[in-house]
């Protein structure tokens, strides 16, 4: 095995586990909220209720849904060796309800004049993947 060219100071990604049940219930037609209270550890359930929060104009709503996705998906990745730093990519599916949610988080953030935290997120986020707050972007459309 060779290590030329590998930055080993650089922590391993973290990648999360599937979530098959919520996933396929999503694709059933099943709303957010309902999973929120089925599957209250679900990043991406949160991230779906802040967006949509967000989008409708429900600001408060939007900061604290994405506030919840965010601290459960920080707990996740600590559960699956994350330090506090280190690669969470957008390429692995179930990293992305952690990432939505922490977007949706500075967004919120925004709206509500909190610079300081919206300059924390984003900094995280993109120290998670540097491609994941336009992948959002282009999601979201």
């Amino acid at each position: 095995m060779s290590v030329i060219g590998k930055n080993l100071m650089e922590p391993e990604p973290t990648l999360l586990p599937a979530e098959p049940e919520v996933v396929e219930s999503l694709a059933a037609g099943e709303e957010p909220v309902d999973l929120a209270a089925k599957h209250p550890t679900c990043s991406l359930v949160w991230a779906l209720l802040a967006e949509e929060a967000l989008d409708a104009g429900y600001t408060v709503e939007g900061y604290a849904y994405a506030r919840v996705g965010y601290h459960r998906g920080l707990d996740a990745l600590r559960a699956n060796g994350w330090r506090g730093q280190g690669p969470v990519p957008w390429s692995h599916e179930p990293n992305r309800g952690f990432l939505r949610a922490l977007a949706a988080l500075g967004q919120a953030a925004a709206a509500i004049g909190e610079i300081n935290e919206v300059d924390r997120i984003g900094k995280l986020l993109n120290d998670s993947d540097p491609t994941a707050a336009e992948q959002i972007r282009s999601l979201r459309g």
